[in-house]
């Protein structure tokens, strides 16, 4: 049978504008003002420490488990930044930085992750989903919101979080198919953090990059260090401009590295090697930016110092409102309310009888 070549546009870039070592590529360097660069740097390292805060209370036993930021601080909260207020933010469940970023309160993360579902309520006018546990099921929500808005004509876009072991799910395809077949304004953003809990990115897929999975569905895909701000961040504001502009889907790689364990219910020991650990706390996306910043006396030492103790007090404070919280929703009685619009005799009757024998125990001084 005769052949005939397909002409395929095919071509995946990666991009990378402050290294490691401090390489800064100024041609490749989008525009970011210096109050959203110190707001990043800032943001990331709220981030950091609210994560090491959060594993010693869930150590302790005063938390239940969480899935740790450590290492991705810059592929999410550079991602994001790229956003306008009334954007969407659609997370999986790893996303601390990012909704850090778009005003969730680090008592309401506290909260939630002590077991309170009160936590999970997301902030008055804050276009955000709550965090998503399975794998990859948040992706068709937030191409079904830039459905709706495309639909409103309302100049809005979604952009949604996801692992590398969500492009392994029917979810991711499915999302990206549909994404570009009705032309919606949405964001994909990857955090290819090398490992989908035990599972290494080489034993997931075959495929060179996971950016090129786009390419089957017509949709543009790019690769960037993950741990670079401006990397990020570059790639983010485009696809976002190109989102609201052209209805036009992205899919960016962020190529990070998850430096903790997976969730607090993990051990990372059994799976990985130290020094794969270590190779990796050399790209430390904070030190880097960091690095950055006072070479181009945006801060100092100094003022990283008294920024750490605000950090400091802030989540100490974040962490006494939340106990007070937990302390206003022990009453178990709560379970009745919101049942009904006005609660009929007998549900009162079961309150009142559940109260005196507090939550099923004798109540001995009835």
């Amino acid at each position: 049978m005769p052949k005939e070549k397909i002409d395929l546009s095919c071509e995946v870039y990666y991009t990378s504008v402050l290294d490691e070592h401090g390489n800064f590529d100024e041609e490749q360097a989008p525009e970011i003002d210096d109050e959203t660069l110190l707001r990043m740097h800032r943001t990331m390292l709220l981030a950091r420490r609210f994560d090491e805060r959060l594993l010693k209370l869930q150590r302790s036993g005063q938390i239940g488990t969480f899935a740790p930021v450590k290492g991705q601080e810059a592929a999410q909260i550079a991602a994001v930044a790229a956003l306008e207020k009334d954007d969407w933010m659609i997370p999986s469940f790893r996303e601390t930085g990012a909704s850090l970023w778009r005003g969730s309160p680090l008592s309401g993360i506290l909260l939630y992750v002590a077991g309170y579902n009160e936590g999970g309520r997301i902030p008055e006018g804050q276009n955000d989903l709550p965090i998503a546990i399975p794998v990859a099921s948040q992706i068709p929500h937030a191409v079904g919101i830039a459905y709706g808005m495309k639909y409103r004509d309302d100049g809005r876009v979604a952009m949604t979080f996801f692992g590398d072991g969500a492009t392994s799910q029917g979810d991711f395809h499915e999302s990206l198919n549909f994404a570009n077949v009705f032309c919606v304004p949405a964001v994909f953003v990857c955090q290819n953090n090398q490992w989908a809990i035990s599972l290494p990115r080489e034993e997931q897929t075959k495929s060179k990059t996971l950016a090129q999975k786009a390419i089957a569905y017509g949709v543009p895909g790019i690769q960037v260090d993950g741990n670079d701000v401006f990397a990020v961040y570059g790639a983010a504001k485009e696809a976002v401009d190109r989102a609201r502009a052209d209805k036009c889907p992205t899919l960016i790689e962020c190529v990070t590295y998850r430096m903790e364990v997976h969730t607090t219910a993990d051990d990372p020991k059994k799976y990985r090697e130290e020094e794969e650990v270590k190779e990796w706390e050399k790209r430390d996306p904070i030190r880097r930016l960091q690095r950055y910043l006072t070479d181009h006396d945006l801060l100092s030492e100094k003022k990283i110092e008294d920024l750490e103790g605000e950090i400091s007090d802030e989540i100490k404070k974040a962490w006494k409102e939340a106990q007070s919280k937990m302390e206003e929703l022990s009453d178990q009685g709560v379970m009745f309310d919101h049942v009904y619009e006005e609660a009929p005799s007998y549900l009162e009757a079961q309150r009142e009888s559940f109260q005196k024998t507090k939550g099923g125990k004798e109540n001995e001084s009835a």
